[in-house]
């Protein structure tokens, strides 16, 4: 007696396959939005790249270098002699020159976009950065003479970064403005290491000092170009070099 066959394996229809469900573009420009709100957020809290746009660091920062900028540092302590530092420019706090300079954040943060910089008409110089380094911090009496030299509570700087200071005539007198004051609470000064040309504290309209609060970050490390690649030196000018230790035999 032969026995019965088991039922043929029921085969699905065409029709009662499920119809995949496309994929909602907003998940895709989620992802888009989400991975820019994290590098923007990291850009503005943490870390930054700079390029120098001029030659006021001259010789040792070049026109066109990339820099990182750190943001941590000063949320704990105030720069230091020496530092290098990335600030708002003058016209975003220098009370002659901000009533003419008027720009909101979202506007700066826009006109610092990659790209969106290039835009015909939303240039604003108070959204700008500058780059100098610190010569003289809160509570210090400094001096600038004629040629752009910086002495600091009575001891000239040590500063083997500067080799263009300004020029002066027989007299000793020549285009650069000088200072003798001292520096205010909150404040520090800051002068370009190309002395001779370097637009910073001495020519400010509204006065020579950077508030601590206007500080971006503090430039560490030069990435681009290679060669050149490496830690920014910032040792205060103030203190003599340290002389080598002799060898213990």
């Amino acid at each position: 007696m032969s026995r019965p066959e088991p039922p043929a394996a029921e085969q699905p229809s065409p029709s009662s396959n499920p119809t995949p469900q496309q994929e909602s573009p907003w998940v895709f420009w989620r992802g888009v939005l989400i991975t820019l709100g994290v590098a923007l957020g990291v850009r503005q809290t943490v870390i930054e790249a700079r390029f120098i746009p001029s030659g006021s660091m001259l010789p040792g920062l070049q026109i066109q270098d990339r820099l990182l900028v750190e943001k941590l540092t000063y949320r704990k302590r105030s720069p230091k002699r020496g530092e290098i530092v990335v600030f708002h420019a003058p016209h975003h706090f220098d009370p002659v020159l901000k009533p003419a300079h008027q720009a909101g954040p979202l506007r700066c943060l826009l006109v610092n976009l990659p790209l969106v910089n290039l835009v015909p008409g939303l240039q604003e110089p108070a959204c700008d950065a500058y780059i100098k380094r610190v010569v003289a911090v809160a509570g210090d009496r400094v001096v600038v003479n004629p040629r752009g030299e910086v002495m600091v509570n009575g001891k000239r700087l040590q500063e083997p970064y500067v080799s263009n200071y300004c020029p002066v005539d027989a007299q000793g007198m020549g285009p650069c403005r000088t200072l003798n004051t001292t520096v205010p609470p909150g404040h520090v000064l800051v002068l370009g290491d190309n002395r001779g040309n370097s637009w910073d504290g001495r020519f400010w309209p509204g006065g020579a000092f950077l508030p601590e609060q206007e500080i971006i970050g503090r430039a560490f490390w030069r990435f681009w170009p290679l060669g050149t690649a490496g830690e920014l030196k910032s040792k205060d000018p103030l203190k003599p070099a340290t002389a080598p230790q002799p060898n213990q035999g």
